[in-house]
């Protein structure tokens, strides 16, 4: 059998039941939102349209708004990551432990300098309710932000995949399937994780019943996941830091979230 590359590891029960209970009860002090792709000031291009994102979200560390694009390097980093609100105590407690696997798991040739997870994005994955509308997927993609990314995953597990991006006229080549359980760690990174192939949720399972009960009006929660990952800090900026447009676009954003959070009330 041929060796996988290194830069994967997983622990199926990572997070303790009393860590999970203490998560879930921080979970239900915040209110997620649904954001649209686009914006005014940065519109659709020609071949597309005004849309709203797949599923619910919300950032920790940094928010990077949909509209004003996500991180990617090296062009993609002025303007694109709005500090937001810093970990929770458990979330903080539990980063502290996976550093401790990374600093252990990976080759210093995997961390850029001053690694550290400071960014935190969570999807709500589940169904619009009254609908056969199933927002429990994320297509083909990789995380661009540099160094190991590692995920938590709560509630129903999910299929995790790698794949080889497909050329024309060439089906896809599907390299790893991982089943992401309730409670698990999943850190990948190095150079063939992390550049050389593409990820995605294929599905969530609906055979088992982990019910969140996050109470997201018209939606169902079947899964959370956590996604770890590192920005420079030189690439995170204020809220009051970005052009009069950018702020105009992400200012109906920013007040949702300041109903239920101090950190975004003293930003309106």
């Amino acid at each position: 059998m041929k060796k996988k590359p290194r830069g994967l590891y997983y622990n199926p029960t990572f997070i303790s039941l009393e860590n999970r209970k203490k998560i879930l009860d921080w979970i239900h002090t915040i209110h997620p939102i649904w954001e649209n792709r686009f914006s005014k000031h940065h519109p659709p291009p020609p071949d597309e349209v005004q849309r709203q994102l797949l599923r619910p979200v919300y950032w920790l560390g940094n928010w990077q708004f949909a509209c004003l694009g996500y991180y990617h390097p090296p062009k993609g980093t002025h303007h694109r990551c709005v500090r937001a609100e810093p970990f929770p105590p458990i979330l903080q407690k539990i980063v502290d432990q996976i550093h401790e696997i990374i600093a252990n798991q990976f080759s210093d040739d995997d961390l850029p300098p001053d690694y550290h997870l400071n960014t935190c994005l969570i999807n709500y994955y589940g169904s619009t309710l009254n609908s056969s509308d199933d927002r429990a997927r994320v297509g083909d993609h990789k995380d661009f932000e540099p160094g190991p990314v590692a995920s938590l995953s709560l509630g129903n597990r999910a299929l995790f995949q790698f794949i080889q991006s497909s050329q024309k006229g060439t089906s896809e080549k599907v390299v790893l399937n991982q089943w992401l359980d309730d409670r698990s760690l999943q850190i990948f990174g190095g150079d063939y994780w992390k550049n050389k192939v593409f990820h995605r949720v294929q599905r969530v399972d609906k055979k088992t019943e982990l019910n969140l009960d996050l109470k997201i009006p018209n939606f169902e929660t079947r899964r959370l996941n956590f996604t770890f990952r590192y920005v420079p800090e030189k690439h995170i900026c204020a809220f009051s830091d970005l052009s009069v447009g950018d702020r105009q676009d992400i200012q109906e954003y920013i007040v949702e979230l300041a109903k239920h959070s101090d950190f975004y009330q003293n930003l309106i």
